[in-house]
Parts: structure tokens; sequence; C-alpha cells
């Protein structure tokens, strides 16, 4: 079984700079304990539990403004790479916690383009996964009446836009490329005088061509990543619904299950942007220590 290693995978400057904060405050003895991450730095449990095991807590399950209410006084914030609200930073601050903010860069842009086109006028069709972090922090940036998500196809049917008022779509960064185009499609053909921005970031687009291009050539694409990390389920989509191959997810090499390599002639790897490096090796290690033991 031959072990095609997908490049580019793994790790994006946006996670590389959160990782990064969030390790540097937790050697710093200037910032104030405790160091408290509201909602998982990136979507992956193995990066949670290093951050973990160097002394930063991190709160999960709610959304951020909730989780606010969960740290005590005195402590330093840190907002994830998703981004947050502009409600919940001002929340943090009038609590009076320190704050540090490692939302990407690309996050960041979309923020600044949603005040911007509200500021002139816009109502807002924001493209996205229900319940992530991200559309939370990006939808936070409009008045209510003024934004909307559309989460799936079946939503641009339903979407109630104010007469008269010019729209602009925007995208999560980390959404299929393809499903996206399908939506804003549909969304142009209700409303052609639309505006189109999309804002999938380029590490993402990069990633999933890789994959898509590399399971022609595969029978099987393993995709490491966490179940949480839309950018690795959406790997696993792409494959499967573009490239029409087998894909499945796998969150460590103990979660390979050998049984489905049996048969196998060619398998590709692939991993999400939150992934640790060390993590895909490993897979790729147990996967080519499977190719020695076959026949």
């Amino acid at each position: 079984m031959e072990v095609i290693k997908i490049t580019p995978r793994g790790y994006c400057y946006g996670v590389v700079d959160a990782i990064t904060m969030a390790k540097r405050l937790a050697t710093d003895p200037n910032v104030p304990r405790p160091i408290v991450v509201l909602g998982q730095i990136v979507h992956n449990q193995h990066v949670v539990t290093q951050l973990s095991q160097m002394g930063i807590q991190t709160l999960d399950g709610g959304s951020r403004r909730d989780l606010l209410n969960e740290v005590p006084p005195g402590a330093t914030v840190v907002f994830t790479a998703h981004g947050v609200a502009p409600a919940v930073k001002a929340e943090a601050r009038r609590r009076g916690f320190r704050t540090y903010d490692a939302t990407c860069p690309d996050v960041t842009r979309t923020h600044e383009l949603i005040r911007e086109k509200v500021s002139q006028g816009y109502f807002i069709l924001y493209v996205g996964t229900p319940g992530h972090p991200e559309p939370e922090g990006a939808m936070g940036e409009a008045p209510p009446d003024r934004i909307a998500l559309i989460g799936q196809l079946t939503d641009v049917q339903s979407m109630a836009v104010p007469l008269g008022m010019p729209v602009a779509v925007m995208t999560q960064t980390t959404l299929s490329q393809w499903d996206t185009e399908e939506i804003i499609r549909a969304i142009v053909d209700r409303l052609p005088d639309a505006e189109i921005f999309n804002e999938i970031c380029l590490a993402t687009q990069s990633r999933q061509e890789a994959a898509v291009k590399a399971a022609a050539d595969a029978d099987l694409v393993v995709v490491v990543g966490d179940r949480r990390s839309n950018n690795s389920n959406r790997l696993v989509e792409v494959v499967e619904k573009i490239a029409g191959k087998p894909a499945i997810r796998v969150e460590s090499a103990d979660d390979l299950d050998l049984a489905q390599f049996e048969g196998i002639d060619r398998v590709a790897v692939t991993a999400g942007s939150s992934t640790p490096t060390a993590i895909t090796r490993a897979v790729i290690a147990r996967l080519d220590q499977l190719n020695t033991h076959q026949p």
C-alpha cells in the first residue's frame, strides 16, 4: 500500500499565530493568572491539552458572552482564532480583564468588511456553519436586523431581506468552496444585484484543492483533524463529493481501523489547518507500518 502525503496540509499561519500567542502568555510571569481562553484556541483537542499542561485554562460549551460569566476576577482572557463579537470584547473590558486577541487576520478582515458595509447601509447575508464560533463573532459586528445567517442551500429560499436595501454576501473562512459557490449562485438568482465577497481563506482553498487532486490517484483519503474542526470536516466532504472517493477523518493514529485498509493500494493523507504536525506524522507512520506488514 502506497501512502501519498498531500501538500499543503496542516497548520495555517492563523493557527500558528494563535498558538504562539498562547504559549508566549503561558511563559510570561507578568501576565495575570489565571489565563483563560474563551473556547478552544483552535479546534483541536491535542492543542488544548498541551496548553492546559502549560497552565492555560479553556472554557467551552457556550457562547463567548456566556463563557465570560465563568471567568474569575483579575484573570487574563484570550479570544480565539475564530474571532469574537465586539460586545464580548466590551464586556471583558468592563469587567476589568486583561485581554489578548488571537483572531486570525483573515477573520479580522471579514469583521472589518461587515462593519464597512453596514455603515454604508447594506444588509448582510453571512454564509456560515450554524453553531460555529466564527459566524457567532462575525455576525456580532452588525445589528441583528441587518444580518442573516445562511447555513445551507435551502435557507436561500426562506431568507428575508428588507426591500430596497442593498445586499452584501460574505462567507465563513473555512467552508467548502464548492458548496459555497452553489449557495452564492442561488443567492444571486434571487438577488442579482447582491455584492459578493467570498471570504474563504487561501489556506482552506489550497488544502481542499490539493486533497481533491490527490484523491484522483488514491483509493482512500485519510483526513487528520478534530471532530469540531470545520475545515477538517470540509476536507472529508470535498473528497467525497468533488473527487468521488471515500474519505475518513481520524483524530490520531489510535483512531485508525486497520480493517478499513484491506484491499487499498494507495491511501492519501492530509490534515486540517488546526492539526499539529506531530499528530499527522504519527498517522502516516502507522500507515507506513501497516504497509510493511502487508504481503
